[in-house]
């Protein structure tokens, strides 16, 4: 993207597994100050989940482990099970991930053959269906859909639901349909955007992705240089807020604080 973008400010809001596919957000230029805050709404994944073995990486791409004979679990088993790993949960990460120990990554220690011991972290999981299981020899194979928070692993639930299970579990397939608005519909390849670039304009993208909150030119004049405002109107919802001038003018992404509007990033300074 740098070299089709021709500038090295190129970002991104949340990487994918190696062995996944789908939504990737980037941003170039100043949308990459936008990245951090798209990065903390909620993803959208499906997946193909086989039960009956445990793998090292908790996918289809690591090495077998230990795993029972699943062929037997009705869907209900599998739903029942499913629904202790729904709502508000802590899950320990997948030990070969980003996630960074003592300012390394978890998989960079994994693959130097040493053990990890990670802590388990809140996440939410909306969404965690599953549906058309299908046997295959002593396996069990089903069809998933996941709605979560930033930091939630697929793969996890999936090694979780196994082991809740007694049998095993791991994913063989991963795609991720939504990240906070951006869908899969709307996405493009390498290969599209190398013959067109398309990109969504940053007061466009930031429309999207947060509340919007229009103030008039004498507010816009206070905003450019730092000075805080009254916090927004509750009835914008959740922070953060795009904060929109006269003109279409995305002037900055604030949170109410104390009554009044911090800054999280000011687009239109001024001085």
């Amino acid at each position: 993207m740098r070299r089709l973008a021709h500038t090295r400010r190129v970002g991104h809001a949340g990487t994918l597994d190696p062995m996944a596919t789908g939504v990737l957000v980037l941003g170039i230029g100043r949308a990459t100050r936008l990245l951090g805050h798209v990065a903390a709404g909620d993803k959208a994944y499906t997946a193909t989940l086989r039960l009956g073995m445990a793998t090292s990486t908790d996918d289809a791409e690591g090495e077998p482990l230990k795993g029972a004979d699943a062929s037997g679990l009705t869907l209900q088993q599998v739903q029942a099970a499913a629904g202790t790993l729904t709502g508000r949960i802590a899950q320990v990460p997948a030990a070969v991930s980003a996630v960074k120990i003592g300012g390394e990554r978890a998989y960079a220690v994994v693959r130097s053959g040493r053990e990890v011991d990670l802590p388990a972290r809140d996440v939410v999981v909306s969404r965690f269906a599953l549906d058309h299981p299908r046997a295959v020899d002593r396996f069990l194979d089903l069809d998933v859909e996941v709605v979560c928070s930033s930091g939630t692993y697929v793969r996890a639930l999936a090694r979780d639901l196994g082991a809740a299970l007694g049998v095993g579990g791991h994913l063989t397939a991963l795609r991720r349909t939504r990240v906070g608005p951006w869908l899969l519909t709307e996405a493009h390849t390498v290969e599209q955007l190398a013959s067109n670039l398309t990109v969504v304009p940053l007061a466009a993208a930031a429309a999207r992705a947060f509340p919007r909150w229009e103030v008039g030119a004498e507010e816009a004049d206070r905003v450019r240089v730092g000075a805080r405002l009254p916090a927004p109107p509750s009835a914008l919802g959740s922070d953060p807020i795009a904060v929109f001038g006269p003109a279409d003018e995305l002037l900055a992404l604030a949170e109410r604080r104390g009554g009044r509007t911090a800054y999280l990033v000011v687009f239109a300074a001024r001085g």
